[in-house]
């Protein structure tokens, strides 16, 4: 099974509706939507929740009143300010580093988990899917991606097919979910648009990839929206020895498709889901 993971610089570029459109051309796979943080394949594609849980990735500091002693001893070492003048610990300050806990003499605080977000299983028209939605406010996105992209092994092993690709529509960005997201991967199909910042933001994700070792494709999406920078990406591409899969034109017609939960690649006359197409086949002819 190979690991495909959609990624961008930034949000918006149309990473994931790439993702929906090579999810609606393979056969034979397993979705994994790892943006928690923003997650919507599972809009896309009208998916029905198989099986859910919730997901604990931090710790908090809680105190046991019977055996406090009001020492004062945990206030100063708080570095976050968590603990105030009453020894009260407030939840969304504390970020569960365990110093109170070391230093309290009475053992009054302990650290508990909390549920920081829900990750779930779902059947959709295209397949399988994993998926997780981290709660706002919390962190460790990274430690959730990973969850999912173990319930997206699982739903691949315990499937009735021989399962060829495995589709990760990643986080934008280059941070902890993208390293996670990318770990483990065959390729990466990145998806950047024709202006300066989708520029800056093209290199940093390759930085990422480079550093990991995984193969990276570029797609330019609206691409005739300022020919003289695709024509710069373009060049940009060929002299870091990244393979330019393709220029996608802009299209009024995919937002149409999207909020009907269709990709464009089904519409004949839709210029979007024609060059998705071209781009798709020739992914498959890189990979095979």
């Amino acid at each position: 099974m190979k690991r495909i993971v959609f990624l961008s610089g930034k949000g918006g570029t149309g990473k994931t509706s790439l993702a929906g459109a090579f999810a609606r051309l393979l056969d034979r796979k397993i979705l994994a939507d790892c943006d928690v943080d923003a997650a919507n394949l599972h809009l896309l594609f009208a998916a029905k929740v198989r099986e859910q849980g919730t997901y604990s990735g931090a710790q908090i500091a809680v105190k046991d009143v019977n055996l406090c002693i009001s020492c004062g001893a945990c206030q100063p070492v708080c570095r976050f300010r968590a603990i105030d003048g009453s020894y009260e610990i407030d939840p969304f300050m504390c970020e569960g580093c365990g110093t109170c806990v070391t230093v309290c003499p009475t053992g009054a605080l302990s650290l508990h988990p909390t549920e920081s977000g829900q990750w779930y299983t779902a059947d959709t028209p295209q397949g399988p899917l994993a998926g997780a939605e981290l709660y706002p406010g919390e962190e460790t996105s990274g430690k959730l991606v990973t969850v999912v992209k173990k319930h997206a092994d699982q739903l691949a092993a315990s499937s009735e097919q021989d399962i060829s690709f495995q589709i990760i529509d990643g986080a934008p960005g280059i941070g902890c979910p993208v390293i996670a997201s990318i770990s483990g991967a065959d390729a990466a199909v990145l998806v950047t648009e024709p202006t300066v910042s989708g520029r800056h933001d093209l290199d940093r994700i390759l930085g990422v990839l480079r550093h990991f070792k995984v193969p990276a494709f570029l797609v330019i999406n609206k691409a005739d929206l300022c020919i003289e920078m695709s024509k710069a990406l373009e060049d940009h591409a060929r002299e870091s020895s990244v393979r330019l899969l393709g220029r996608i034109p802009y299209d009024r017609l995919v937002p149409q498709h999207l909020l009907k939960r269709r990709s464009p690649v089904d519409d004949p006359d839709s210029p979007a889901g024609l060059a998705m197409r071209t781009v798709f086949t020739r992914f498959l002819e890189a990979v095979r």
